[in-house]
């Protein structure tokens, strides 16, 4: 493949995946709606538990947006009790994200039904392609997370 079409076809891909992320988001700000939430409340709430008890900054880097952002979202969440912060026991100078009870319940009474969504939007692809699929979009991300590429 030559050069230029490697590009075209990097061009292509990225407008495909980027119309992609954005009707996804879409759809899930749908059903989160009604419970006053946000795709990215839920993302910042699934990276406080992943990286279990980061700082603003470091959920900031981890969803790759800004510090602002991410403060933001804080404030809403805590508003709402899913979310607390504390002080970080290794430096009490340092402030933690941490989910609540009131988190937890929340998605073990929800997570059926949106899961069974999220495997509706992809019913598109058969079983290899959705696997293939979720290993190159993560060894994408892995990539660009790898740079630092982002805000």
């Amino acid at each position: 493949m030559s050069d230029d079409q490697k590009t075209r076809d990097a061009v292509e891909a990225f407008r495909a995946l980027l119309g992609l992320a954005l009707r996804l988001r879409n759809q899930m700000d749908e059903r989160l709606r009604p419970d006053g939430l946000t795709t990215q409340q839920a993302a910042l709430l699934t990276a406080v538990e992943r990286l279990d008890g980061p700082s603003v900054t470091q959920a900031a880097a981890f969803l790759g947006t800004s510090h602002q952002n991410v403060a933001q979202l804080v404030t809403s969440l805590e508003r709402k009790g899913m979310l607390a912060v504390h002080p970080d026991p290794a430096d009490g100078r340092r402030r933690v994200l941490r989910a609540t009870t009131v988190n937890a319940d929340y998605w073990q009474a929800r997570n059926p039904a949106d899961h069974a969504a999220v495997a509706e939007w992809f019913s598109a692809l058969s079983d290899d392609e959705l696997r293939a699929f979720r290993d190159m979009t993560v060894r994408l991300l892995k990539a660009q997370i790898t740079r630092g590429e982002g805000p």
